[in-house]
Formats: C-alpha cells, sequence, structure tokens
C-alpha cells in the first residue's frame, strides 16, 4: 500500500511497485524477455484467457498513428480489456493542464497509459506522478515497442539474435537510437551507417560503448551491410523532421535496393518499422522481396505489446 512518509519517501514507495514500459536501456533484459515469451505465447494460442479482463488503458496520441493505435486497440481487446483514445486536441492538455495533473487525474480512472509524443520530457513527466503504468509508444527519442516487434521478428526467422550482426543503414533517427538499445540489452553488434551529418547523437553511442555493446560506425552502406544477418531502414523524413533537398542529398547513398542488399549475407532479412517511401529509404524490389520480414514485423506489433501490457498490468 502507498505510504507517503516524507518528501519523496512516498513517491519512491510508490513508484518503485508500478512496472513502467518507457526505454529498453532502463529495463532488465530477463523482464524484456518475459514479454517477448509472453507475446509469442498470445500469438501461438498458449497465453492466458483475457488476462487483462475489467481492465482500461488510456492512449494519448499527439502523434497520428495507424500500427500503434491499431495494435494496442485490437491487443487489449483480445487481452479482455478495453481502451479510451485521448487526443491531444480533445483534452485538457491542449488548453494547458499540466502533464503531471493529467497523470495524476487519469491514473484514478484507468489501470494503464500509453502515450506517443514528441517530447521524452512529456513521458517522463507522465510516468513520475502517473501510479498506474506508462507505455511509451513512440517519443523524439525511442520507439521501444517497435523494437520489442523487431526482435521477436528476427528471432522467428533467424533464431536467437544474440551475437549476430544488425546493420542499421541511414537517418541517425529515435529508431536508430532503439536498435542502439535493444544492442545492448539482447547482446548483438549493431552497425550504424549514417550520414555524418545525420547520425546518432553522440551520447547515446558513448553510453551503449561504456555498457560494453558492440558498436560499428561507418559512412559506407556497403562497407557497413557486409556479412549482416538483418538490414533495418526507416523513412529519411520523420515526424517533426523538417523534408528538404539537403536532407535527401545526404540520405540518397543510403538507399537501400537489390545491390545493397545482395553485398549482405545471402540469408539477410530486411526490416522498416513502415510506413515505407517506396524509391526513398527503399525500393519497392526490396520492400516486396524475398528477404523483407515487414508484413510480419507489423503484425509482431500487436503480439510483442500484449507481452507488454501484460508484463505492466500482470
Amino acid at each position: 500500500m502507498f505510504r507517503d512518509d516524507g518528501p519523496g519517501v512516498g513517491k519512491a514507495l510508490l513508484m518503485s511497485a508500478i512496472k513502467h514500459f518507457l526505454d529498453l536501456d532502463i529495463i532488465e533484459t530477463a523482464d524484456l524477455r518475459q514479454m517477448i515469451d509472453l507475446g509469442l505465447g498470445f500469438k501461438n494460442g498458449t497465453g492466458e484467457v483475457a488476462p487483462l479482463a475489467g481492465k482500461t488503458l488510456a492512449m494519448i496520441f499527439e502523434k497520428p498513428s495507424t500500427r500503434t493505435r491499431v495494435s494496442f486497440e485490437v491487443g487489449m481487446k483480445q487481452l479482455g480489456g478495453q481502451t479510451i483514445v485521448l487526443n491531444h486536441d480533445d483534452m485538457q492538455i491542449g488548453r494547458g493542464e499540466t502533464i503531471a495533473d493529467t497523470a495524476r487525474v487519469l491514473s484514478r480512472y484507468v489501470d494503464a497509459i500509453m502515450m506517443r509524443t514528441n517530447d521524452p520530457d512529456k513521458m517522463e513527466e507522465l510516468a513520475q506522478h502517473a501510479s498506474v503504468p506508462v507505455i511509451n509508444a513512440l517519443t523524439d527519442r525511442s520507439h521501444p515497442c517497435q523494437l520489442m516487434a523487431d526482435v521477436m521478428t528476427f528471432e522467428e526467422h533467424r533464431g536467437a539474435i544474440e551475437g549476430r550482426k544488425v546493420v542499421w543503414v541511414g537517418d541517425g533517427n529515435n529508431m536508430a537510437v532503439t536498435w542502439l538499445h535493444a544492442a545492448t540489452k539482447f547482446n548483438f553488434e549493431l552497425c550504424l551507417s549514417c550520414p555524418a551529418d545525420l547520425s546518432i547523437p553522440r551520447e547515446e553511442i558513448e553510453r551503449a560503448l561504456a555498457a560494453g555493446t558492440k558498436v560499428v560506425e561507418t559512412t559506407d552502406p556497403v562497407q557497413a551491410v557486409a556479412g549482416a544477418d538483418c538490414v533495418v531502414t526507416d523513412t529519411w523524413v520523420s515526424m517533426g523532421d523538417q523534408p528538404g533537398e539537403r536532407r535527401h542529398r545526404l540520405l540518397e547513398p543510403y538507399r537501400v535496393d537489390e545491390a545493397l542488399m545482395a553485398k549482405a549475407d545471402s540469408n539477410a532479412i530486411f526490416m522498416h518499422c513502415l510506413p515505407a517511401h517506396r524509391g526513398e529509404e527503399v525500393t519497392s524490389a526490396v520492400l516486396e522481396g524475398s528477404q523483407s520480414v515487414v508484413w510480419d514485423e507489423a503484425e509482431n506489433r500487436l503480439h510483442a505489446q500484449k507481452g507488454v501490457l501484460v508484463w505492466c498490468l500482470g
């Protein structure tokens, strides 16, 4: 039971009892593995029936969504629970109410809060003041729900990801950062091939290296994909970025086409979190080709997030 024994003490006791899903780099590997195993159980039909019956998930969207909204709504309902969708303009946040006050109020109504926002500080503030689990459904820093689906998908197709080589090609965006977090937690090599001006923030690299993560950086995508078990890319213009000729010019050499995939291992798979801009970061031939697992990857958002939900609320 929550007690307020003094400044900071009550909050610490409360927070310690809540299972937030905020970023992969602050969650134990064993817990991440448990979530994936739970998700696989729900996918193959061996999971518990309706484990979240009577539970409600509030979903806050400050950014547009297809896969995140549908997969969380369907997943929660398949687990026996229900959802409430809250768009930014529909809430008092859009009229000046603080994130902290919103967290306190929603915690009195629902059993968990999922948020998709631009600012990672908003996510942290929400979790700090909520008395129910908070799930990061994307920020400009990271997208941990997607990576849970990605690891699940890789291992379904190619076995254990530990010790394998994954290559990120293109913009050093929030997805690239989350792949870096995953490399630390799941112990695989990550090769980052980004333009120098669009690379991952240096502090993220340094933190991963300090944790013993095997990280390789190169601006040459051909060199990067040699021997790769998995090649990953994302859109050249993420939500919040400003499109422009310079950005496209920098990223042109990083387009994943058939010639680049041919430089990877013959059994390499191609991944993309979608939506894809065909002809920009990836060609249609690769996206629709035999090495692409993007549709399985999209489906596994549903199953992986069911694992996350049950871990948070179970």
